[in-house]
């Protein structure tokens, strides 16, 4: 026999060593150990740990458009600089609207003064009403004076005792008493319906004047939007308007973001909402704080996927389907010390894991009471 192959087999083998299988025994164990606290653990909070890095944080920034156009005349903030609401941060040439206020407030002087005439000419249409009065009471009186001596001479006439020529007259005299009568009496209806006619014209001129306040309100607004002031507490950002610039109305001039109002868009998997409900703890990285765990909560879940807000919504009717994971926003809310939020930014990438533990048991009873 060859002298090392029975070497070899005199040889001892290293799992008749008690020492090894010990070894290899407690190894077994400690696996299995680590096996089961592994499976214990996902069963119990890992497969409940929802995470993605499709995450960014955001802010609800305002747009700073002018309401009224115009030259810029000065620009009172910089880029990145803090603002509170309520502060002037553009001024445009306010020259043209003051005009037109000036102008609007002359033209209701104007009219009111036009009113305050025709009221003057009203007062005296009221003495011009009483005259008539007066001459149609007296040509009254001297009608019903010459009909009485018509009446008298008549029977005179008619017997002899009087001459026919002489009651003549008098008849002529009652006519022209009575035209007289109807004179006064036109000219009294002409004076009355004259101080009907400067009534209206009272009140044409006070709707003019109304008219003309509201669009003196209206310059007086649009003078006022000739400083654009910020409706938010917050940093400006976008700033792209410049001194002697012209503008229109809505035109995007800077973005003012509220920093203290930030939170985090989270787009999860439409497989991996089952268990997200609003209230619960999600943990949040930054990419740009690493080794610093940040505590949120989700604040709500978006009503439809991204893609159903999109500008052009997929149209899956016709044509090859090729079936695609949706993804659905979730905003979460920043539970953060303020030393911690003026380190962030909208647009910093966010990794975020949401606890759904709080949920775990509602699948199960949805699935019980489907069945």
């Amino acid at each position: 026999m060859d002298p090392a192959a029975e070497k070899e087999r005199d040889k001892p083998k290293a799992l008749s060593n008690p020492k090894v299988r010990r070894a290899l025994i407690l190894a077994g164990l400690v696996v299995l150990i680590a096996a089961g606290i592994w499976y214990y653990r996902h069963e119990t909070y890992g497969k409940y740990q929802q995470s993605t890095d499709n995450a960014y944080i955001a802010a609800d920034s305002v747009v700073v458009a002018p309401k009224v156009a115009g030259y810029i005349d000065r620009v009172l903030v910089t880029e990145n600089q803090p603002v509170k609401e309520g502060d002037a941060l553009a001024q445009l040439d306010v020259r043209d609207y003051r005009a037109q206020s000036n102008q609007v407030t002359a033209q209701i002087a104007a009219t009111l003064a036009g009113a305050d005439t025709i009221r003057a000419q009203q007062r005296e249409q009221d003495a011009a009403i009483n005259q008539a009065r007066a001459q149609l009471a007296a040509a009254t009186a001297q009608a019903a004076l010459a009909g009485e001596q018509v009446s008298r001479y008549r029977p005179l006439a008619a017997s002899g005792a009087e001459p026919r020529e002489k009651l003549d007259q008098l008849q002529a005299q009652a006519r022209e008493a009575q035209a007289q009568v109807a004179a006064a009496r036109a000219g009294l209806l002409a004076a009355q319906r004259r101080q009907g006619t400067l009534g209206e014209q009272i009140q044409q001129a006070v709707s003019q004047a109304s008219a003309a306040r509201a669009q003196l309100e209206a310059a007086r607004l649009n003078l006022s939007a000739t400083t654009l002031r910020s409706s938010i507490t917050g940093r400006i950002g976008d700033l792209t308007v410049r001194a002697g610039q012209y503008v229109q109305p809505g035109q995007r001039l800077m973005s003012v973001v509220p920093t203290d109002r930030i939170y985090v868009t989270a787009n999860f998997k439409e497989t991996q909402l089952g268990l997200i409900r609003r209230g619960q703890p999600v943990a949040l990285e930054i990419d740009a704080l690493p080794e610093l765990e940040i505590e949120g909560r989700v604040e709500s879940i978006a009503p439809g996927t991204g893609a159903e807000f999109s500008i052009l919504p997929p149209q899956n009717a016709t044509g090859n389907f090729t079936k695609i994971v949706q993804r659905v926003p979730v905003r979460i809310s920043i539970q953060a010390t303020p030393e911690v939020q003026r380190l962030l930014v909208p647009g910093m990438s966010v990794v975020a894991t949401v606890d759904t533990r709080g949920a775990k048991g509602e699948l199960d009873a949805l699935r019980t009471r489907g069945r």
